[in-house]
């Protein structure tokens, strides 16, 4: 294998799910429909988001910020890893496997910082109502949402120019299903200690304080909704937050366990089902999530099913 840098300038070989080639027919079924209802389901709710001027609204607009980053974030790894289930050859370029690091890693630390934002906007809407159109100006929005995929990728800047360079020795077997930066330090052939140090403090800031200021809106919102008086007004509140809440669980509890522990502690196939969960199965609950305990999307996806059929 030919070196270039210290870094395999031919590619890797991406080893998957190869040491269990039994399951690997069942998982490219299963991945496929998964791949296939995530993007039916998040071109739906962003299609509506855009048809539905009753659904033109910041926390809409976040949402379908939302779904275009999860259609992407999933296009960047699905395809590839479905086609290396169906066939021997497992290899990725070098070229491609910095692109689909910068790619993911950029597009999953924007959805922290974008799962954060959208809790800030259910807070303004429930604890200041009344100048809520005011906070969430169109502006404010936009602004908040561009440093969301401005911090995401300038995260993925800093973490593809620290790890491509390292000498591996030789080594291009990547025991993952996509490169992702724990799999590609554990080939490094020199002490890895500042890339992982960087690795956890980035990590802390993408995720713990974002994370944090999730949990601080959302106690805020829970103390004001206990001030209100009806039964009926406090389900509503309630139900505008459950699913961001989800959300927020489902995708954070498994991308902290990715990232933020220790390497010696690191489980590779562990670390496999981490991330196939935060790649590929929150992306596609995430629009069954909203709409299910959303009467306005269900309301827009009537009315333009309705519409289609009147049209008939």
């Amino acid at each position: 294998m030919e070196q270039k840098n210290g870094s395999s300038s031919t590619g890797f070989i991406l080893l998957g799910f190869s040491d269990r080639p039994q399951l690997e027919l069942v998982l490219f079924v299963v991945l496929l429909i998964f791949y296939l209802f995530t993007l039916l389901g998040n071109a739906t709710i962003i299609a509506l988001a855009q048809l539905d001027p009753h659904l033109q609204t910041p926390m809409y607009f976040f949402l379908s910020n939302l779904s275009f980053l999860d259609l992407c974030y999933t296009t960047s790894t699905v395809p590839q890893l479905l086609v290396h289930l169906r066939t021997a050859d497992k290899s990725i370029s070098f070229c491609g496997c910095v692109v689909q690091l910068f790619v993911a890693l950029g597009l999953g630390g924007t959805e922290c910082i974008l799962l954060g934002v959208m809790a800030f906007d259910r807070y303004a809407a429930i604890c200041k109502p009344l100048q809520y159109t005011v906070i969430m100006h169109p502006r404010l929005c936009a602004l908040m949402a561009s440093a969301s995929w401005f911090v995401g990728f300038a995260n993925s800047s800093l973490q593809t120019v620290l790890t491509f360079p390292l000498p591996l020795c030789g080594r291009n077997k990547i025991d993952h299903f996509f490169c992702e930066v724990p799999a590609l330090l554990k080939l490094a052939c020199v002490d890895t200690t500042v890339n992982e140090s960087v690795l956890f403090f980035v990590g802390v800031v993408i995720l713990i304080v974002p994370l944090a200021l999730i949990t601080v809106s959302y106690g805020r919102i829970v103390r004001a909704v206990l001030r209100i008086k009806s039964s009926a007004g406090q389900r509503k509140a309630f139900g505008t937050c459950g699913s961001h809440i989800t959300v927020v669980s489902l995708f954070y509890g498994t991308a902290i366990y990715a990232y933020l522990q220790p390497s010696n502690n690191y489980s590779q196939d562990q670390g496999k089902l981490s991330s196939l969960f935060y790649t590929i199965v929150t992306p596609m609950v995430n629009p069954v999530i909203y709409t299910l305990r959303n009467k306005d999307v269900m309301g827009a996806m009537k009315k333009v099913f309705c519409r289609g059929q009147d049209s008939r």
